[in-house]
């Protein structure tokens, strides 16, 4: 159990939140894409959010900044969330302005809006959940998405929620987080995907 626990956090690690909301897009959408289309958002969202933090990490690690990929102390946290928050614009302003998909663009201004949320709490010694926070904004995204295509995903809800009981269950039993600081993480992820609703629901 303690294994299956683990392997859930490394699964569903934040580094993948971006890329899994970009492709659960392509997946649902009823919109043609061309391969062109897909490629030119898949590609490069997928080197600035995972390939390039990993290096990233690396550095900070040799560095003696951060002493895991959890990042489990408050001071090792706003490392990846300034990085995440650079990453975003990035995103915004280079990536998605190229093959403009508007579900997409207001997905990524929700994650920036959550890590810049996480980060003002971090000042206030609040160490809120980001595996959660990555949870709920994917969680809420989708229901957004079978809300604005018309399209009936609840067993694909219904599996993501469980889910995210398991990586709950997982940072518990990982003594990584408190269950105060779970709820918030997933309340700012899940607050931030609908304060954009109005923006494109």
């Amino acid at each position: 159990m303690r294994y299956l626990l683990k392997g859930v956090s490394y699964i569903f690690h934040p580094l993948f939140i971006p890329m899994g909301g970009t492709i659960s897009y392509f997946l649902i959408t009823p919109k043609f894409s061309s391969l062109q289309l897909q490629s030119g958002n898949v590609l490069p969202i997928f080197i600035l959010t995972v390939i390039i933090p990993i290096i990233l990490f690396l550095i900070l690690r040799n560095l003696g900044l951060i002493s895991s990929i959890f990042a489990p102390k408050l001071e090792e946290r706003k490392y990846p969330l300034y990085l995440s928050m650079i990453i975003h614009f990035m995103i915004l302003y280079k990536v998605i302005p190229l093959n403009y998909i508007n579900e997409l663009y207001y997905f990524f201004v929700g994650l920036l809006i959550a890590s810049f949320t996480t980060l003002l709490l971090l000042f206030a010694r609040i160490k809120a959940s980001v595996h959660l926070l990555g949870m709920g904004s994917i969680l809420v995204y989708l229901v957004g998405l079978s809300i604005h295509f018309e399209i009936n995903i609840t067993f694909a809800i219904a599996i993501f929620t469980f889910m995210t009981g398991l990586v709950a269950t997982s940072r518990l039993f990982m003594k990584a987080h408190s269950k105060i600081e779970l709820v918030i993480g997933f309340l700012v992820g899940c607050c931030s995907q609908l304060f954009v609703f109005k923006y494109w629901l």
